[in-house]
């Protein structure tokens, strides 16, 4: 890594992901690591989607499907090392922190263009950032990961991000109020990626509409996506659900792209991905059902990575009231049979969540114990709160599977068969994931609902601060008489530079929220699995999902 001057703030965010690198780095088999396929360069590789991208735009993403197109096609200042969660160089060569930890000054790679020819240059990257910040009111809510690790919008109080200055064509400087865990992993998270300031002038990328529960995206989202990545948009054919993307013969990056076309077949039906990769018309896909994977892993090329994420059940007590009192929340915790759950619906090695975060992450409090299944105990809250057979409508994913949950709809009837064994009468509210459920769910709509988390890097701030920041976010924690002072703690210990000081921050901050708060229900840990044909090589695994697919071999 060609960092400079390692400050503080950086020794910092280094020494979490050599945590991470040690603790869940993903191990490639002989067979994916290295010689098997021989490669064919005009080759296509076919790759079976588990759900459809929300938008082309990554900025108004906040799902691991839009953000894994996202990734073939555009580049951040900062990236990932393939295979762990260390932070590395991508469009920015080095990065030097002030001693303050809040001006970044990045070095950036030279004779790099966008798709489109337009230069990258320090003047591109503050454009980037001055069109991040100066959102409409559609815009503000859409773009979930800004305001999660900013705080704001155009200067507004409280907010993280200060400005953008281009020193010289290959220098910038970006400035923040205070010093963060998030810098500069941040930067490399596909939301934050660079794009084209011709295409996103000339397509009005800006131009997003609300409507209804959802957003109205503007062409450039739908149609006109520009990056300096190793692979370029050609299609997306919705009618026929694919997205298509050709070889960018002018990559500057270090791993060329090694075929010529990738196409993501979006099937959402598990069952029939595997189906397709049986009949040759997929070379691989993501999230194989667990029952298969022994079969797989004999006839095919499965690669198993670490467990680095969170299944939870979000609540939200300013959509059902019922949810205001404590004691609800914990009945609903009580009632629930986790470790029945684990068992029969997760893969060999998921394990049930004491907390909001897989156990390799600093700050992670080893003395919390699981709530255990209890139905008797749920029975007496209730009972307590004066809420006995209350009603709830819990929402879940349709056409989708996620890393930390396989089959959305059999988790959903576990815990509904749960809730209802101890009297709860439960209404399902089933919802798209590509068709309103992120959006919806994110926004603050759903009063209870299953949701997760694969962690973008090593910080306990990419958990926490991602699910609670936001006081009118998704659980709305806002709402609670604790909820000020929470989101407060959340923001000073992200600037705590000492590395054992913040870790035990947030060891108090674990325990409060699971003794104290709870304002969701974290159920559990996966690994989740990804799967190629025995022709396919090159591809290493990720804990981030985040699989450059570009450097695949095929031997076809």
């Amino acid at each position: 890594m060609a960092v400079t001057k390692p400050a503080a703030a950086v020794a910092l965010v280094a020494a979490s992901a050599l945590t991470l690198s040690a603790c869940a780095s993903s191990k490639r088999s002989d067979s994916n690591a290295s010689g098997g396929a021989k490669g064919n360069t005009n080759a296509t590789l076919n790759f079976g989607a588990a759900g459809a991208p929300g938008t082309l735009d990554p900025f108004y993403a906040s799902d691991g499907e839009t953000f894994r197109v996202s990734r073939q096609m555009f580049q951040g200042l900062t990236g990932f090392k393939p295979g762990t969660a260390e932070v590395a160089p991508a469009l920015a060569t080095s990065w030097t922190p002030s001693s303050d930890g809040k001006t970044w000054t990045f070095k950036l790679k030279t004779g790099v263009k966008f798709h489109d020819g337009t230069p990258f240059n320090a003047d591109a990257v503050c454009k980037n950032f001055k069109r991040m910040d100066s959102q409409n009111a559609a815009g503000q809510q859409a773009s979930e990961y800004w305001l999660t690790n900013m705080g704001g919008y155009n200067g507004a109080k409280g907010e993280l991000y200060q400005g953008c200055t281009a020193k010289d064509a290959s220098t910038v400087e970006i400035k923040i109020a205070r010093p963060t865990s998030k810098f500069p992993a941040l930067l490399g998270l596909p939301a934050f990626s660079m794009q084209s300031p011709t295409a996103l002038d000339k397509y009005k990328a800006n131009d997003i509409k609300a409507q209804g529960e959802g957003f109205v995206y503007p062409a450039y989202a739908n149609a006109h996506p520009v990056g300096t990545g190793p692979m370029k948009f050609q299609a997306y054919d919705k009618t026929n659900k694919t997205v298509t993307l050709v070889r960018n013969d002018d990559y500057a990056g270090d791993e060329k792209p090694t075929i010529a076309k990738l196409v993501f077949q979006i099937i959402p039906d598990e069952t029939a991905r595997k189906q397709a990769l049986s009949a040759g018309t997929i070379d691989g896909y993501d999230l194989p059902n667990p029952v298969d994977w022994p079969a797989l892993k004999k006839d095919d090329n499965l690669e198993i990575r670490p467990a680095f994420n969170i299944l939870y059940l979000g609540l939200n007590s300013k959509v059902d009231p019922n949810l205001k009192d404590l004691k609800v929340r914990q009945a609903l915790y009580y009632a629930i049979n986790r470790d029945q759950l684990v068992k029969s619906l997760l893969p060999s090695g998921a394990s049930v969540a004491t907390q909001f975060m897989p156990k390799t992450v600093a700050g992670y409090n080893d003395s919390l114990q699981p709530y255990k299944y209890d139905p008797a105990k749920a029975k007496q809250l209730l009972s307590e709160a004066g809420k006995s057979g209350m009603s709830i409508t819990l929402w879940y994913p349709t056409e989708v599977s996620r890393p930390y949950m396989p089959a959305p709809d059999k988790i959903f009837n576990a815990i509904k068969a749960n809730w209802e064994a101890v009297g709860i009468k439960v209404t399902p509210k089933p919802l798209p994931w590509a068709g309103g459920y992120v959006t919806q769910t994110q926004n603050g709509k759903a009063s209870a609902y299953l949701m997760g988390w694969t962690g973008d890097y090593d910080t306990p701030d990419n958990f926490l601060g991602s699910f609670f920041s936001d006081p009118k976010g998704q659980m709305t924690v806002g709402a609670y008489p604790w909820g000020a002072t929470f989101v407060k703690d959340l923001s000073d210990a992200d600037s705590i530079v000492d590395e054992s000081a913040r870790a035990a921050k947030y060891e108090t901050i674990n325990k409060q929220v699971m003794e104290q708060y709870l304002p969701g229900l974290p159920i559990s840990s996966s690994p989740p699995a990804i799967v190629f044909s025995k022709k396919v090589s090159g591809v290493t695994p990720s804990p981030l999902t985040d699989e450059h697919l570009w450097t695949a071999k095929v031997d076809k």
